[in-house]
């Protein structure tokens, strides 16, 4: 259970900024706007990159690719559950007028639904943690190289 704490702990840490950002923009009333989203990945990647940095100190010569790797996704997904399930009670229950907004922003032509945008929300959150994951193993690995 303890090597499982500091990527929860992260997860939790990564979705709160999120979450922040989030409410920030739409101060602004620019979360509607999806090339603000963008910065959700540098967000989630430098999450990741800091739960991995964490983690391998903490496990020391024990630190394995695999081990690393799994600690950047369970921080990731952590991090886009609680997002995912923040951004439909605030689509639901705080601003319900943010699809009818986001529709105006980005014409998909067909009907799209609450549960289709939750979902879309949490399948990108997904496909950036597991990026970003791998691509961050890459500045902790062990090299091979023998010069």
């Amino acid at each position: 259970m303890k090597s499982i704490g500091l990527p929860v702990r992260f997860g939790l840490i990564i979705s709160g900024i999120l979450i922040a950002y989030f409410l920030v923009l739409s101060l602004f009333n620019q979360h509607t706007n999806p090339a603000f989203s963008f910065l959700n990945a540098v967000i989630t990647a430098f999450g990741i990159y800091e739960t991995i940095r964490y983690y391998k100190l903490e496990q020391g010569s024990d630190f394995s690719y695999t081990k690393g790797i799994i600690a950047g996704i369970v921080s990731g997904f952590i991090a886009t559950v609680v997002f995912s399930f923040f951004f439909l009670f605030y689509i639901t229950e705080i601003n319900t007028s943010f699809l009818t907004e986001l529709l105006k922003t980005v014409n998909v032509g067909y009907d799209v639904s609450v549960g289709l945008v939750t979902f879309t929300v949490a399948i990108m959150g997904f496909a950036t943690t597991v990026i970003s994951a791998l691509t961050v193993m890459q500045y902790f690995k062990k090299s091979w190289n023998i010069s």
